[in-house]
């Protein structure tokens, strides 16, 4: 690990022109990616801007039912809280799916977010990776690629989010509040990523100084009946192989609206709506989910060790729609 200057904010804005005017800045809260990769130097900041003394921490009800979680809040503060496992039950999933509960105490919400690839190559110095350094090559294509993703891939890098809440919030419609230099704004989380195409480097439209104050989620009976299920290797603390986040809201025998969302498989959390509109209108049976599953994998490219995760995210799929429902279809 290389030397670093280091500097605590006590308000937003104060972080936000910290980075601002140092390139080489970053934000630091759990530190639970950044500091890994600070340790194997894939991560080199000059600086380090400490946010964990910025007001940001709580989590509240808003007009209508949704609910505003504070950027700095702990994963596992927020997969606990009533109003989420109460309104949003499928975050509250995803949560305690999610790392270990000694991580889940110290990672935060907008970090989580942001957590970088769990891609080997991205993490090895010795091989190339466009990733880490365009230009160099995707060392994962035609190597160790079980784990890699199937949906959103490139030629230049086929690294998978890693992530689970991401997948979560991005089908429930989640919005993300940010301060930048210029002011606030809000970005729906289902655009906050972006595929890797041939800037791979580039993983969010956020830029480097740019603050996640808060995360929206918006109350909608298809929120309250949501579901979140992870397949991996091992029973915990393990990043999902396939993993589907679905929402529906189910009334007089049909679904009058439908949520889905994979994870393990794409580039960034993969929202389907062509699944959705595929499952409006329809009685929740197999035959209706077994449709939705198709399309929502209509278009991922299988490469030499993970094709495997095409039909395992259907059926991954098909039982969150059917958990989603009320049980088997």
């Amino acid at each position: 690990m290389r030397n670093f200057a280091y500097e605590a904010a006590r308000m937003p804005g104060d972080a936000v022109m910290a980075v601002a005017q140092d390139t080489g800045a970053r934000f630091i809260a759990g530190g639970t990616t950044l500091v890994d990769l600070m340790r194997v130097n894939v991560e080199a900041p000059s600086k380090l801007v400490d946010i964990n003394g910025l007001p940001l921490k709580g989590i509240t009800a808003l007009p209508g039912g949704g609910v505003r979680i504070g950027a700095l809040a702990r994963m596992s503060e927020v997969a606990e809280h009533p109003l989420v496992v109460q309104g949003f039950p499928a975050v509250s999933q995803a949560l305690l799916a999610s790392a270990s509960p000694q991580l889940r105490n110290k990672a935060s919400i907008g970090g989580n977010l942001l957590q970088r690839t769990r891609c080997p190559y991205f993490r090895d110095l010795a091989l190339p990776c466009n990733k880490r350094e365009p230009g160099t090559g995707c060392s994962a294509i035609g190597g160790e690629n079980k784990m890699q993703a199937v949906l959103g891939t490139s030629d230049s890098c086929i690294a998978t989010y890693a992530g689970d809440m991401a997948v979560a919030m991005v089908a429930l419609d989640a919005v993300v509040r940010v301060r930048g230099p210029r002011g606030d704004r809000t970005v729906n989380l289902v655009d906050l990523h972006v595929v890797p195409g041939d800037t791979p480097q580039r993983e969010t439209v956020l830029a480097p100084e740019d603050l996640i104050l808060a995360v929206d989620l918006p109350a909608a009976p298809h929120a309250a009946r949501s579901h979140y299920l992870k397949v991996r290797d091992r029973a915990s603390y393990e990043f999902a192989v396939t993993s589907a986040a679905t929402g529906l809201d189910v009334q007089g025998g049909r679904i009058r609206a439908a949520r889905v969302a994979l994870g393990g498989v794409g580039t960034k959390p993969w929202r389907s709506p062509e699944a959705e509109a595929l499952l409006v209108g329809q009685a929740p049976t197999r035959e209706a989910f077994g449709a939705a599953a198709q399309a929502a994998l209509r278009g991922a490219r299988g490469y030499s060790q993970n094709a495997f995760k095409i039909p395992l995210a259907q059926r991954t799929l098909i039982r969150a729609l059917e958990l989603a429902a009320g049980g088997p279809a």
